[in-house]
């Protein structure tokens, strides 16, 4: 009662003019207020941080038509340059399958992108002729052929460029030259019986650019859709409140910047270290290419798409977590420091563009035989 009673003194001793009796009104009213505030109940104590209950994440207000703009994964990956027909396909997923490509015939493409792991092997580098290791983590060839350009450095244009570089690649698999490539085939019947039906056009069927192409048809139709493409299309039950806030705060973040469109990347190179220098300065990427000082640590962004079971991360392998891979791509290319329960939620978002293989494709072949014109193999 301390403020009411310092109002009845002042009216006691202020005399009575109007302007006294505003300047005692309003003073009257903030000393009431005062009072008042000086009882305001204090709020109960608990006994410990632990004891108040936390509350629950909002669900995040993401719907379909927000992340349109993605794009949902095509049914095959197209080509003008290299359509794709059934007795292609067929013959390059025989090549794909078939080690009598390497030197030593102990080596595939399916050995270093083994299609029933996602496409990779899980490696941080993968193993070629002889034991030789590779000087970059191995790429997933699952959705590859919708990038914009192929390998980290982008020197091949496509798939069927890509298919080519291994195979005659001195660690990888290291056929010393086309001609001996050829001379496999050549010397396998069915093979060239295969090369025939699928390049009917062609006078000379059997070719190193035909092994390319039907080993890039093959590789077209390794498309993953996944829940994230059931969102996309207008189903807002695909995804949980988790990985919906996850690809809120993916696309609020700024990752988005790179990781677009319907592979969640692969359609640009970037700056390895774009906003704080890449702890690993080896590897230069497409300046070994280019020789440009302005594509010193230029890569070209891999798609995410399965990025939760195609670890370890990166160029050189230097993420073996999908949340260190996370947590390193805020802070070195866009200089944010995202907390724990952030990365938890990026992360889930990114599980769920782990898709479906396509089972009946890669179902592995029944390889045509060697005959006694077909080279041994080599281990030299």
């Amino acid at each position: 009662m301390r403020g009411a009673t310092l109002a009845s003194e002042m009216a006691k001793k202020a005399p009575m003019t109007r302007q006294n009796l505003l300047i005692l009104s309003v003073c009257g009213a903030a000393l009431l207020a005062a009072c008042k505030e000086e009882k305001k109940p204090e709020p109960a104590a608990t006994t410990s941080a632990a004891a108040a209950p936390s509350a629950a994440p909002a669900p995040a207000q993401l719907s379909p038509s927000d992340v349109s703009a993605f794009g949902a994964l095509p049914k095959e990956m197209t080509s003008e340059k290299n359509p794709i027909t059934e007795p292609k396909v067929e013959l390059g997923r025989m090549l794909y399958y078939d080690a009598r490509f390497s030197k030593n015939q102990d080596i595939s493409c399916n050995s270093c992108h083994d299609l029933e792991k996602f496409g990779v092997d899980g490696k941080p580098v993968s193993e070629g002729h002889k034991g030789q290791k590779g000087g970059r983590n191995g790429p997933t060839v699952y959705n590859a052929a919708g990038q914009f350009v192929q390998f980290w450095d982008g020197r091949a244009a496509d798939v069927e460029e890509q298919a080519k570089g291994p195979v005659t690649n001195p660690v990888e698999m290291a056929m010393p030259a086309d001609k001996d490539v050829l001379a496999v085939i050549n010397s396998i019947p069915e093979y060239v019986d295969a090369f025939k039906k699928a390049f009917p056009d062609d006078k000379t069927a059997v070719s190193f650019d035909n092994f390319g192409k039907a080993i890039g048809a093959f590789e077209r139709k390794l498309v993953t859709p996944s829940r994230w493409d059931k969102f996309i299309g207008g189903d807002a039950s695909a995804l949980t409140d988790e990985e919906k806030r996850g690809a809120k705060l993916f696309m609020d973040t700024g990752c988005t910047t790179c990781h677009a469109g319907p592979y969640v990347g692969g359609q640009m190179y970037q700056k390895a270290g774009l906003v704080k220098p890449w702890p690993n300065q080896k590897d230069q990427g497409r300046f070994e290419v280019t020789k440009n000082d302005s594509d010193k640590m230029m890569f070209k962004v891999p798609v995410l798409r399965n990025i939760a079971k195609t670890g370890p991360y990166f160029h050189d392998a230097s993420a073996t977590t999908l949340e260190q891979a996370v947590t390193i791509m805020a802070d070195h290319q866009l200089g944010k420091r995202l907390e724990e329960a952030q990365v938890k939620d990026i992360v889930a978002f990114l599980n769920a563009l782990t898709g479906d293989v396509p089972s009946d494709l890669i179902k592995k072949p029944e390889l045509p035989k060697s005959t006694a014109k077909t080279p041994k193999p080599n281990p030299n």
